[in-house]
C-alpha cells in the first residue's frame, strides 16, 4: 500500500479545498472601529457633543466649533486603539487555534506522514489509534477490535463495533481498537466536518475574570451616572441651564469608567497565552489562564512528563530470549520506518532489530487475530499461525502463565526487584491458538526511561511556590516511586489503584505517588482533592483520561502522545508533553493575573482622582462662587481634558503594563481561588494615590491663580493631571514583587510625556487650555514627581502588606 503521492495530494487539494468548514472572513477594520461606539455611555456623550455642536450653529458658528472637534478627535482615538488592541488579540487566537489543530497519520508517498487534519483529501490513508477522532468521511480498510462511538451524531451512547469495509463519519471516537481508513469526503462534504473547528468557538467565551470585570465595571457606571447626574443638577442650581455643565457631567462619567478596560483585558490575556504557546503550552480557554495562577496541587503523569519517554530495553530477562523477541515484535502495532505508534512499543522494535529482521518476521507471520491493549485488562494478544503472542503488566500476565503457585510468586517478586531498580517491566507469553490461559513465559523486557533533565529543577520550583506534586500512573508501584524520588517529589509511600478503594478521602489526601491506577480512580483522585479545596491541574493522554481533564480546574493534555479526546476536553495542552511546560504556564498565568491587578490599579487611580478633583472642585467653586473669564461656573477640567486624560492612560501605558515580566511569582503560595478582584492592598493603593494627586491638583488650582491667574492655574492643574498619572504607572507596577526592567513601560510614558507638552506647548486652544510660564512647567513636574515617590514611598512603607489574605 503506498497511499496518495504528494504530487497527487496537492492537486486534490486544491480540488476540493482544506478538509474543514469554510471559516467566517474576518470582520473589517471599519466594523470594529463602529462597535467600539456601542456603549450606552458613548451614546450619551455622542448625543452631548451633538448638542453641542447644534448649539454653535444656533449662536451662529462664529469660529471653529474647537470643543466639539476635540471631544470627536479623541473619541475616534479611543476607538482606533480599541479596534486595533482587538484586532491584536484575534490574530493572537488565530495563531493559538493553528497551534492545536488535529494532526492525523496519513500515508503519503509509501510512508506514514504526521499532517495537519485540514490536508486531508478524498483518497488517502489514515492511521486511527483508540482516542482518535476520525478525522473525515470513509470506509475502513484493516479493522482490528474497532469499538466507534458515535454519539457525536446519533446521540447513542453505545460504541458500535465496525469491520472491514464499513463506513465511518467524521467526528466520531474511536474508543477501542486500531483502524486504517481510505478518506471519501471531506470538509463541509462530511458527515460531521465542523468537529476539524470544534476550538474556534471556544475562546470566544468571557472568561469569569471578564465578567467579574464587566459586573464590576456596570457598578462602577451606576455610581458614576447618579455622581454626574448630582453634578448636572449642581451646576444648574447655581447658573440654570448650561449645555457647557451636561456635557461636562456626561464626560466625567465616561471618564470615570474605564471604557477601555476590556479591551486591555483581552489583549493581556492574548499576549499572555501567546506567550505560554512560545513556551510549549497551548492555552485552549482563556478561562483557565485565572485557574493556573491558583493552582496548589498539579496530579501528573510519569511516562513522557517526567520522563524522556524514550522507553528503550535494556535487557531482557528469562528462560526464552528468543521467543520473548518474537512477542516484542510481532504483539506490536508501532512502524519503525514512521516513527508512528506508542513510544513504548517503538522501543521494543528498536531492540528487536538489532538482533533479527523485523519486517521479514512479520511478512511470514501475520495475524489472524488479536485483543488490543486496554487499561481495563493490561495486556494485548496477537495470534499468528504460530500461536499468540502476548505481552503485559507482570502482575496480570504471571497468573496467567501455566507454573506452580510458587514459581509465579517467585517470577512477581523477580519483577517486584527490578521495578524497584526504576526499570519499567514488561511480561511477555506465548500460548497455543487463542489461548490467553495456561500460557508458556518466554521473559521480562526491562525498560528504562530516564527522568527529563529539567524536571527535578521544574519539581523544586513548584513546591518552593506552595503547589504540591503529586504522581498518577499506570505503571509499576516501585517504579513511580523511584522516579518520583528520583525527581524531587517528596514521597515515601505508593498506592496502587486496587488500594484506593480501602483509603477514604481523607487518607488519599496524604498520599503523593499513585500506581496502577485506572481512568476512574484518576477521578476519584481529582474529586477527593476539590472536595478538600485544593485546585487542580491533572495531566493525561488516554481517551479514558476525558472525565478526570474535564472535571479538573486545569485539565492538562498531552499535544504528542495525547488522544484527539483529550485535547478536546482540556483547557491547557503541551505540545512537548513536559512537566516543566505545566510549572511555565503556571508561572505564566501567575504573571498574567499579576500585571491585570496592575494595570486595573493604574486605570482606577486615575479615574479616582479625577472624580475627586472635579467633584470637590465643583463644590468649592459653588460655595465661593468661582468664575471662569466667559461668567460661567468654574471647573477644574474640561470635558476635553478629562477625556484626554482618560485617553492617555487608557492607552499606551496601561497596555506596557500587561507586557511586565514578574519573575518572582513562583516565590509566593497560589492566590486563593476566590480572592477579590482588587485585593486590600491593591484597594488601599487605589485610595490613596487618587487621593494624593485629586489633592496636590486642588493645591495648585487654590494657590495658583493669585500668582499667575485662574485659566493658567486651570491649565497647570489639566497638565499635572495627565503627568502625574503616566508617572504613577511606575507606582502601580510596584506590588509586593520586583519586575524585570519594562522597555515598553517606558517608551509608552514618554510617547505621553510628549504628546502633553505637544498638547500644552502647540495646541493648548483646542483643549481650553493657555500656554504655560516656564517657571509654571516647572513647578508642575517637580509636583508630578513628588507625588510619584510620595506614591511609591507610602505604598512601599505602609501599605503593601499581606497581598493575599
Amino acid at each position: 500500500m503506498q497511499g496518495l503521492s504528494s504530487e497527487e495530494a496537492r492537486r486534490r487539494l486544491e480540488e476540493y479545498g482544506p478538509n474543514a468548514l469554510p471559516e467566517k472572513p474576518p470582520e473589517p477594520l471599519w466594523r470594529k472601529l463602529l462597535r467600539q461606539f456601542q456603549n450606552p455611555l458613548i451614546y450619551i456623550l455622542l448625543f452631548a457633543l451633538g448638542v453641542d455642536f447644534s448649539l454653535w450653529l444656533y449662536e451662529g458658528a462664529q469660529g471653529w466649533p474647537l470643543e466639539s472637534l476635540a471631544i470627536l478627535a479623541i473619541l475616534l482615538l479611543n476607538a482606533g486603539l480599541g479596534a486595533l488592541q482587538e484586532k491584536r488579540s484575534e490574530e493572537a487566537l488565530r495563531r493559538l487555534k493553528a497551534l492545536a489543530e488535529p494532526m492525523v497519520w496519513v500515508l503519503r508517498d509509501g510512508q506514514f506522514r504526521r499532517l495537519p487534519s485540514r490536508e486531508l483529501v478524498p483518497g488517502d490513508v489514515v492511521r486511527l489509534e483508540a482516542g482518535d477522532r476520525v478525522p473525515a468521511d470513509g470506509y475502513l480498510l484493516e479493522a482490528s477490535g474497532v469499538l466507534l462511538d458515535e454519539s457525536v451524531l446519533t446521540g447513542e451512547s453505545v460504541p458500535v463495533e465496525k469491520g472491514v469495509g464499513e463506513e465511518v463519519f467524521a467526528g466520531t471516537l474511536l474508543v477501542r481498537g486500531r483502524a486504517l481508513m481510505e478518506v471519501t469526503r471531506t470538509g463541509a462534504r462530511s458527515a460531521m466536518g465542523r468537529i476539524a473547528g470544534l476550538l474556534a468557538e471556544m475562546e470566544e467565551e468571557k472568561t469569569p475574570l471578564e465578567r467579574r470585570l464587566e459586573a464590576f465595571g456596570n457598578r462602577v457606571a451606576r455610581w458614576v451616572l447618579l455622581l454626574a447626574l448630582a453634578l448636572v443638577a449642581l451646576g444648574f442650581l447655581v447658573e440654570g441651564f448650561s449645555a457647557k455643565v451636561v456635557l461636562f457631567a456626561v464626560a466625567l462619567g465616561v471618564a470615570a469608567v474605564p471604557e477601555g478596560l476590556p479591551a486591555i483585558l483581552t489583549l493581556a490575556l492574548a499576549l499572555g497565552v501567546e506567550r505560554m504557546a512560545r513556551r510549549k503550552a497551548v492555552v485552549r480557554r482563556l478561562a483557565a489562564v485565572e485557574a493556573l495562577g491558583s493552582v496548589t496541587v498539579i496530579a501528573t503523569d510519569k511516562t513522557g512528563t517526567l520522563t524522556e519517554n524514550r522507553m528503550e530495553v535494556e535487557k531482557v530477562v528469562g528462560p526464552d530470549p528468543e521467543g520473548a523477541l518474537l512477542a516484542m515484535v510481532l504483539c506490536n502495532d508501532a512502524d519503525l520506518a514512521t516513527g508512528a505508534g506508542d513510544p513504548l512499543e517503538l522501543g521494543l522494535l528498536r531492540y528487536a532489530a538489532q538482533h533479527l529482521d523485523v519486517e521479514a518476521l512479520r511478512r511470514e507471520n501475520p495475524r489472524l487475530s488479536e485483543r488490543p491493549f486496554d487499561s481495563a485488562w493490561k495486556f494485548m494478544r496477537v495470534t499468528t499461525p504460530k500461536g499468540s503472542y502476548l505481552k503485559g503488566a507482570p502482575e496480570v500476565l504471571v497468573p496467567r502463565l501455566a507454573l506452580p503457585e510458587g514459581e509465579k510468586v517467585r517470577l512477581l517478586e523477580e519483577a517486584e526487584g527490578y521495578a524497584r531498580q526504576g526499570y519499567r517491566v514488561l511480561a511477555l507469553a506465548f500460548g497455543e491458538g487463542e489461548r490467553e490461559e495456561g500460557l508458556r513465559f518466554l521473559g521480562f523486557a526491562l525498560l528504562l526511561d530516564p527522568p527529563r533533565p529539567e524536571v527535578p529543577e521544574a519539581v523544586r520550583r513548584v513546591l518552593k511556590a506552595g503547589v504540591r506534586v503529586v504522581m498518577v500512573t499506570g505503571d509499576h508501584p516501585a517504579t513511580a516511586l523511584a522516579i518520583a524520588r528520583r525527581v524531587g517529589i517528596p514521597a515515601e509511600t505508593v498506592v496502587t489503584g486496587e488500594d484506593l478503594a480501602d483509603l477514604s478521602d481523607e487518607e488519599l489526601l496524604e498520599v503523593d505517588v499513585f500506581a496502577r491506577v485506572r481512568p476512574e480512580d484518576k477521578l476519584r483522585i481529582v474529586e477527593a482533592l476539590q472536595k478538600a479545596g485544593e485546585v487542580v491541574a491533572m495531566t493525561g493522554d488516554g481517551v479514558n483520561d476525558a472525565p478526570a481533564l474535564k472535571r479538573a480546574d486545569v485539565g492538562v493534555a498531552m499535544g504528542q502522545r495525547g488522544s484527539d479526546v483529550s485535547r478536546e476536553v482540556a483547557d491547557l495542552v503541551l505540545m512537548d508533553d513536559n512537566f516543566a511546560t505545566i510549572v511555565a504556564a503556571i508561572e505564566e498565568g501567575r504573571s498574567i493575573y499579576e500585571n491585570i491587578q496592575k494595570f486595573i490599579r493604574f486605570l482606577f487611580s486615575t479615574n479616582l482622582s479625577e472624580v475627586l478633583l472635579v467633584v470637590l472642585g465643583m463644590v468649592f467653586a459653588a460655595l465661593l462662587d468661582l468664575r471662569d473669564a466667559s461668567g460661567h461656573l468654574l471647573l477644574p477640567l474640561t470635558a476635553v481634558q478629562i477625556l484626554w486624560i482618560n485617553l492617555i492612560s487608557d492607552g499606551l501605558p496601561a497596555l506596557a503594563l500587561a507586557l511586565d515580566r514578574n519573575p518572582g511569582v513562583l516565590d509566593r503560595p497560589p492566590r486563593p481561588k476566590e480572592s477579590p478582584l482588587l485585593d486590600p492592598p491593591s484597594l488601599r493603593f487605589i485610595l490613596f494615590t487618587g487621593a494624593l494627586k485629586a489633592g496636590m491638583a486642588l493645591l495648585l488650582l487654590g494657590l495658583l491663580p493669585g500668582w499667575v491667574g485662574l485659566e493658567v492655574a486651570r491649565s497647570a492643574t489639566f497638565h499635572f493631571m495627565a503627568m502625574g498619572q503616566l508617572l504613577f504607572a511606575y507606582a502601580a507596577r510596584h506590588t509586593d514583587l520586583v519586575p524585570l526592567p519594562n522597555p515598553y513601560l517606558h517608551g509608552a510614558v514618554a510617547l505621553s510625556f510628549l504628546a502633553q507638552l505637544l498638547v500644552g506647548v502647540f495646541l493648548p486652544k483646542p483643549f481650553e487650555a493657555v500656554p504655560l510660564p516656564l517657571g509654571v512647567w516647572a513647578l508642575v513636574l517637580a509636583l508630578a514627581l513628588l507625588a510619584w515617590l510620595l506614591a511609591e514611598a507610602v505604598d512601599r512603607i505602609v501599605w503593601r502588606r499581606g497581598r493575599y489574605p
